[in-house]
């Protein structure tokens, strides 16, 4: 009774099972077994290849799909062109045409990027820059002092400039200081709540 502890042990232990009746395998089962020369190397390198497949029709099928954009492109430009309202030159179509088949088979974020380009200007530049200005001197002024704590703490400091040989006898000014301290303390902490 204790001679033995409750769970198994750590390691993974086999387990053989005899059976009564032997077992026979067909000869064509032994010999097929016998005759599989795929080990485990083969198997991967045979899985990756089908993976490649898999992965070469995908792209083969976004190809299809870019090439049908790219006509259906053409077609609306095509059509653009015909109708005879103030139609801009042939460069300029060219280029607005490459630029949107440029633009079809990129990424979301190329076109983001290009799009950012484009709104870039000295005026929004500049616009974006004064926002910022006007951000940091807000800011500013909120981390200014309460006036009432600056003037404990200027009491303090000139106490102890007094008295530079006996700190102790500012214990006052201290205690008017934390007294204001604490108020701020208190006042953020209700503002946080609210």
């Amino acid at each position: 009774m204790g001679a033995e502890n409750s769970k198994p042990a750590g390691d993974v232990s086999q387990h053989v099972f005899s059976s009564e009746t032997p077992v026979q395998f067909s000869n064509g089962l032994v010999g097929s077994l016998q005759k599989n020369t795929q080990t485990d190397s083969t198997r991967s390198k045979q899985q990756e290849l089908q993976y490649q497949q898999r992965l070469t029709q995908e792209l083969e099928k976004l190809r299809e799909k870019e090439a049908q954009n790219i006509a259906e492109l053409s077609k609306t430009l095509s059509n653009d062109a015909e109708q005879p309202a103030e139609s801009p030159s042939f460069t300029d179509q060219l280029s607005d045409v490459a630029e949107k088949i440029g633009d079809a088979t990129s990424s979301s974020a190329t076109l983001a990027q290009k799009q950012k380009q484009r709104d870039m200007s000295n005026a929004s530049v500049t616009k974006e820059i004064e926002a910022l200005r006007k951000k940091l001197e807000a800011r500013k002024k909120l981390e200014q002092a309460d006036p009432q704590v600056n003037k404990a703490k200027e009491d303090v400091v000139a106490c102890l400039r007094l008295h530079d040989r006996r700190p102790l006898d500012c214990w006052k000014e201290v205690e008017i200081f934390k007294r204001e301290v604490g108020r701020l303390e208190r006042e953020f902490v209700e503002k946080a709540i609210r």
